[in-house]
């Protein structure tokens, strides 16, 4: 994988990098002993939950701005350390300098564009000096975002969230770690997972007519074999500190 310097940041890296476990990439590279950490955008909290398993953090307040899914995941049995609130980055009901580490893992895009720099300077706000924040944004590049782009295409959106981050590095507002680039595999057994999973989530409110989704399924099935479609779109990492 790829790490670089303040002066270097990228939208998107060279090469593609390898596949990462992201759970054990986030274990190995955040120090989670005893932490108290914010997730913003936690989604399903799929990474939550394996995170709060580790058990090493203190605490996790895991946040999610989409009704649905909150809902879902203040119905599914609780996990230790975990508190759920439903809430968006853009004002983070969490005090003062009170996280050790801060997530946001592929959120950053999904905050209104005129919102993102108010965004960051609420992740700066509740770390305390010296805390990290771990920016997880997918690049418009692979496969996979091929796909995605016939019926939900990121391609600006995802440009102004990075923007975003370099703003905030170059104002001040955070000290730049590293910058990180790999891919991570993602897996469908059929057409109808992909359907459900991705086009179907509640956050996208998406509205797919008939010809697109045929467009789309076209383009999924070319990648399908026996074992199922995989795919290993790209992601990029910054890794920030507010500073002490």
């Amino acid at each position: 994988m790829s790490a670089m310097g303040h002066d270097a940041m990228q939208l998107e890296g060279a090469e593609a990098g390898p596949l990462i476990d992201e759970v054990g990439l986030l274990a190995s590279r955040l120090p989670l002993n005893r932490a108290r950490l914010i997730e913003l955008g936690c989604g399903a909290a799929v990474t939550t939950r394996a995170l709060a398993k580790l058990g090493r953090l203190e605490s996790i307040l895991a946040l999610e701005v989409d009704e649905v899914q909150h809902r879902k995941n203040l119905a599914a049995p609780p996990t230790p350390r975990v508190t759920f609130a439903r809430g968006g980055a853009e004002a983070i009901p969490a005090e003062d300098a009170s996280a050790d580490v801060v997530l946001m893992l592929r959120s950053l895009h999904h905050v209104p564009i005129e919102a993102m720099d108010t965004a960051l300077g609420e992740v700066h706000r509740v770390l305390r000096p010296g805390g990290l924040a771990w920016i997880l944004e997918p690049v418009y590049a692979g496969d996979f975002n091929a796909i995605m782009s016939v019926f939900n295409d990121e391609e600006v959106v995802r440009r102004e969230a990075f923007e975003a981050v370099r703003r905030a590095v170059e104002g001040g507002l955070f000290e730049l770690v590293e910058e990180r680039f790999y891919r991570t595999p993602r897996v469908f057994p059929d057409f109808e997972t992909f359907e459900r999973r991705v086009i179907g989530a509640t956050f996208n409110d998406l509205t797919v007519d008939a010809t697109t989704l045929a467009d789309v399924r076209r383009r999924f099935d070319a990648h399908m074999t026996p074992a199922g479609a995989h795919f290993a779109p790209p992601i990029r990492v910054d890794l920030l500190k507010r500073p002490a």
